[in-house]
């Protein structure tokens, strides 16, 4: 019996030194280790065993376990780190290689026109100034000479916050900023307002109650309606091509005085792009500028429109709906 426990032993011992993988040495588990190996049934057959031989058998046997289960626990750990050692050196990743991988996101095409129009406004010697959306009645339309009874106060135009009379409204233009700008600086003023505005419209294929506006303001001695038409030639010029035409045509607007709309020629026929005018005076004395000494003119354009017109884009819903495939026309979507 002894010289069985032994060979059992030695051929377990064998089995386990020649594994030459984790694989392997599960294999040699199995068949040396396990609860079905020969060391295990040796184990179990010591009830049979005559009693005054049992307690030496069972030394004899658990002295064999033991063995095997250490070189098994041995070679276990020797195999483990071989591998790990083994895959740091295959696996090993090259951090300077090119990369294949996307952006995931980029600037919508609205926001990269804002900043296109900002830029060239900033290289003109304007500074970009920006408002909260959430405004004041009063910078929204008094201090812009809106009164009370004109039609953009209806709840047609304008979302009123409730209250009605805690004097908040979601600003209907970039105007208020302009306002905001004369009450805290001196002239000479040279700013241009990008930012989103709202009314109350329903989304179609040409209007929308979210939209974005650009609007310029100058306030200078010496200031006339001639600086602010080479301002909008120059201003169309760089967005739509040096070929293109502007014109403007006699209109109404509170805030200022004159006023006029502003078309370009574009593609073979007029498009109306904005309102302009010279700075009512009214509004300039609002913000405590002396009419008397200073003058200036104010336009404002819808981005919307413009980068509408400029790509020949049909309907709003591809602007406002965040649909990649259309980002994608722009070389912005994600891939």
């Amino acid at each position: 019996m002894n010289q069985e426990i032994e060979a059992i032993k030695n051929q377990a011992l064998s089995a386990i030194d020649q594994a030459t993988s984790l694989d392997e040495l599960k294999e040699v588990k199995i068949a040396h280790v396990g609860d079905r190996s020969p060391i295990a049934r040796a184990n179990q057959g010591l009830a049979q065993a005559p009693t005054d031989q049992r307690a030496e058998l069972g030394k004899l046997i658990g002295t064999a376990r033991s063995t095997i289960n250490q070189r098994f626990e041995a070679r276990e750990r020797f195999l483990i780190a071989e591998r790990d050692s083994r895959v740091l050196q295959e696996e090993k990743v090259d951090v300077t290689l090119p990369t294949a991988r996307k952006p995931k996101g980029a600037l919508h095409p609205l926001t990269i026109l804002s900043n296109e129009i900002s830029d060239l406004f900033v290289g003109l010697g304007y500074t970009v100034q920006e408002g909260p959306e959430l405004e004041a009645s009063w910078l929204n339309f008094d201090a812009l000479n809106i009164p009370a009874d004109h039609p953009a106060r209806t709840m047609q135009d304008t979302f009123f916050i409730e209250p009605v009379d805690s004097g908040l409204v979601m600003r209907t233009h970039t105007s208020p900023v302009q306002a905001r700008t004369m009450l805290e600086n001196e002239p000479p003023i040279y700013v241009i307002c990008p930012g989103r505005t709202y009314r109350a419209d329903e989304l179609d294929a040409t209007h929308t109650p979210v939209f974005n506006q650009v609007e310029g303001l100058v306030v200078d001695k010496g200031i006339t309606m001639a600086h602010l038409k080479g301002t909008l030639d120059h201003f169309a010029a760089k967005i739509f091509g040096p070929d293109v035409t502007t014109r403007i045509r006699p209109s109404f607007f509170p805030f200022t005085e004159p006023s006029a709309e502003v078309d370009f020629f574009y593609n073979g026929r007029w498009i109306e792009w904005g309102g302009c005018g010279m700075v009512n005076p009214k509004v300039l004395q609002a913000c405590g500028i002396d009419s008397k000494i200073y003058s200036g003119f104010a336009f404002g354009m819808g981005l919307e429109r413009t980068l509408m017109v400029r790509h020949g884009i049909s309907d709003m819903h591809d602007i406002v709906e965040g649909d990649v495939r259309f980002s994608r026309q722009f070389g912005l979507g994600a891939r």
